[in-house]
């Protein structure tokens, strides 16, 4: 039966319906430089130690205490703060997903309450938005300036009206490639803890740039760190965490399956942490090739390039569109997020792949520009 004459559809929600789908790129036989992951891969000696590592797990048993040594991994790992906590999820992802659910309000005819909202500046993260929808909260998006700065007085304009349980900031931004200054985050912290919401900061990119929350990350009862091991170098692994006071962290646990980590994801990402040198040099030098790649396309006419703090740039071409097609044809897949948001025109992400591989999206690019 062919799905659009199914009348079962009618069962699922009608705003689902309406979604479109997350969609990742096709990628065989191309250089794949769309997605910020790690570029390097493992040793042959590592592969081989992480392969007979992960043959021993006992996957007959559901996760155990295995989860709590890699909590505990992971708190050394980052210096956890006194006073705070953290949890695992399956990808940040999942924990983007958790916290709407833990902070979704059902509206009430009775009481009134409206439903909880999440807000973020845009562009930003695709999946702020979706999870919101998903989990039946309102989402609130807040433009960013032309330089892909906060627009702080627009900012603040929102959580004064819509008193949002959630607002993330991203640090450094998706697909923007930046770190906001300083006081415009405080500003905008300092006023979603006064209307009572949560503050979620993601430092998906943080093993390349320059500063982090963390130290500060105390300061404020309501603000909590979202990290990733996928640009660690473990996007394969699914292994995302949150750090935050205790007591919030208690609350949104109860939200989280019990079993959300496999034990090979966990077993992995301990191993990962053993080898934390491995995976720094590889950080360092994504960090070094991205200084070349900035000041090679720099050099490139018409090609606007945006500073990066992040394994990604972001660059305006004249035409988006012709130039993605082209870089294709020549075996390079990058990210054409010109229709994302109209601050994006003409815009393309491109991810900070190794020296050969950035040469050859650099070839790519000249000839297709």
């Amino acid at each position: 039966m062919p799905t659009s004459d199914n009348p079962f559809l009618s069962r699922i929600r009608p705003d689902v319906r309406a979604m479109h789908a997350y969609v990742v790129q096709n990628a065989a036989g191309l250089v794949k430089l769309d997605a910020m992951e790690n570029p390097h891969r493992l040793s042959l000696e590592l592969q081989a130690e992480l392969g007979q590592r992960l043959g021993a797990v006992a996957l007959n048993r559901y996760p155990g205490p295995r989860i709590n040594d890699l909590i505990d991994a992971l708190a050394h790992y980052v210096t956890l703060p006194d006073g705070c906590a953290l949890m695992l999820g399956n990808g940040s992802d999942e924990l983007i997903s958790l916290l709407a659910l833990a902070c979704a309000v059902v509206p009430s005819t009775t009481s009134g309450q409206p439903k909880a909202v999440v807000l973020a500046p845009e562009p930003g993260f695709v999946m702020y938005a979706m999870s919101a929808q998903l989990q039946g909260l309102d989402y609130v998006g807040v433009s960013l300036t032309q330089d892909f700065e906060l627009d702080v007085p627009a900012m603040l304009a929102a959580i004064a009206q819509h008193r949002p349980a959630i607002t993330y900031l991203a640090y450094p931004n998706n697909p923007s490639a930046n770190l906001w200054a300083d006081d415009a985050m405080e500003t905008v912290i300092a006023a979603a803890g006064a209307q009572g919401g949560l503050v979620v900061i993601d430092e998906a990119y943080q093993p390349f740039a320059a500063r982090s929350y963390l130290e500060r990350l105390t300061q404020h009862p309501h603000v909590l760190l979202l990290r990733t091991l996928s640009k660690f170098g473990l996007a394969g692994v699914r292994l995302g965490y949150l750090i935050g006071p205790q007591a919030l962290i208690a609350q949104l646990d109860k939200a989280r399956p019990p079993y959300n980590v496999s034990v090979l994801n966990a077993e992995a990402a301990l191993w990962a942490l053993e080898h934390e040198a491995v995976f720094r040099l590889q950080a360092q030098d994504v960090v070094a090739q991205r200084a070349v790649l900035l000041e090679a396309l720099a050099k490139l006419p018409g090609v606007t390039v945006f500073p990066s703090e992040a394994n990604m740039v972001l660059i305006r071409v004249p035409d988006a569109q012709k130039t993605f097609d082209g870089m294709k044809a020549r075996g390079v897949l990058i990210k054409n997020v010109s229709k994302m948001h109209s601050l994006l025109n003409n815009c393309l992400r491109l991810t900070v792949g190794t020296a050969p591989e950035n040469r050859q999206m650099l070839a790519a690019l000249e000839t297709s520009l």
